[in-house]
């Protein structure tokens, strides 16, 4: 067990979801010993996002791309990390790769789950037990025990903090209306399985118009063809802000919007963490592995009998697990302000 007030390196996860479910490991350190000092070892992409966690110090770039070993250069960055002095490392990334900083920087206890013939890398290796913690943020948060969990932890949930000022600055600078808004996440990063339909999003953007609301299409530069596509469906109901926005401007964003609609994506876990009313649509993966973890937020899934397939591509061709979800089902789940 470490002393109170140590200093621990969480060696961070490479997705958006995943890096915001770890606030629940580190608000878990946090309550155990509210001096710790927890910074985090994270993809560049992510340290805006952290910055938007109270419990992080700082958060140390990892400048590898996704797959990357580069062995030498993780090596230099470890050794630069020994004069932090952390007394632990928590990896959360399965990976061998992903224990080389915290062994090369000399981090008295690492911790992690057996993964990968870490032996050696980590010396706090734990069994995971998927019957105890089958969710992803459960796994997270048990690393923060000195011990391996005999039942699931309780999960805190993940906070963000939103800037209200700048989120209103945003609304302005990109001509959005001051008026009611729903933010739309139709992008998913691991595959098409996973994606709403855009005429269904269309079609929900174009009956919240009918109301008086605005609809916010919101993404990544990878999604700027998808949310052409949305506005197009919604007869230009929907304004697409894919590509035009940083991630640290849609946590801002969604902070100004009455609710947000989101397929299983890294975005849906910011909507949550931002306290957005939140409707998740599930169709390849479930719920029951990574949910939102908001008490603002309503799943509609299907339960056909081909989902969870967890394919990134529907394997029969036909998206039944989420073609079937009408906008109709989803208005219905918004907050009543938004369906009067």
């Amino acid at each position: 067990m470490t002393a109170r007030g140590t200093a621990i390196l969480v060696v961070g996860p490479s997705w958006v979801g995943d890096m915001v479910m770890a606030q629940s490991l580190f608000m878990r350190l946090r309550e155990r010993d509210p001096d710790a000092v927890i910074d985090v070892l994270a993809p560049g992409w992510s340290l805006p996002v952290i910055a938007r966690m109270p419990e992080v110090r700082n958060a140390v770039e990892l400048p590898f791309a996704h797959g990357e070993l580069q062995l030498a250069a993780r090596r230099r960055l470890g050794l630069e990390l020994r004069q932090a002095g952390y007394a632990q490392a928590i990896v959360l990334p399965n990976s061998w790769k992903s224990a080389l900083v915290p062994f090369f920087a000399g981090i008295p206890r690492r911790t992690g789950y057996r993964r990968e013939m870490r032996q050696g890398l980590l010396n706090d290796l734990r069994r995971l037990d998927r019957g105890v913690l089958g969710r992803t943020v459960q796994q997270f948060v048990a690393l923060a025990d000195d011990v391996e969990p005999s039942t699931a932890p309780i999960v805190p949930t993940p906070k963000l903090r939103v800037d209200t000022a700048r989120g209103r600055q945003l609304r302005a600078e990109l001509g959005l209306s001051s008026g009611p808004a729903v933010a739309l996440m139709p992008g998913a990063e691991y595959g098409p399985a996973k994606q709403w339909p855009a005429d269904s999003y269309g079609a929900l953007a174009k009956d919240l118009a009918t109301r008086g609301i605005q609809s916010w299409t919101l993404g990544s530069a990878k999604e700027k063809a998808l949310g052409e596509q949305i506005a197009y469906a919604s007869d230009g109901a929907a304004i697409s802000l894919a590509g035009r926005t940083a991630l640290v401007d849609v946590i801002d964003l969604l902070g100004q919007a009455q609710a947000a609609v989101s397929n299983d994506s890294g975005l849906m876990h910011v909507a949550a963490a931002v306290g957005t009313p939140l409707v998740a649509l599930y169709g390849s993966s479930s719920p029951t592995h990574t949910p939102p973890l908001s008490r603002d937020a309503q799943v509609l899934y299907l339960h056909l009998s081909c989902s969870p397939c967890f394919e990134r591509t529907c394997p029969l061709g036909h998206l039944n697990c989420l073609r079937g979800i009408a906008p109709q089902m989803v208005l219905e789940r918004l907050p009543a302000g938004l369906r009067g």
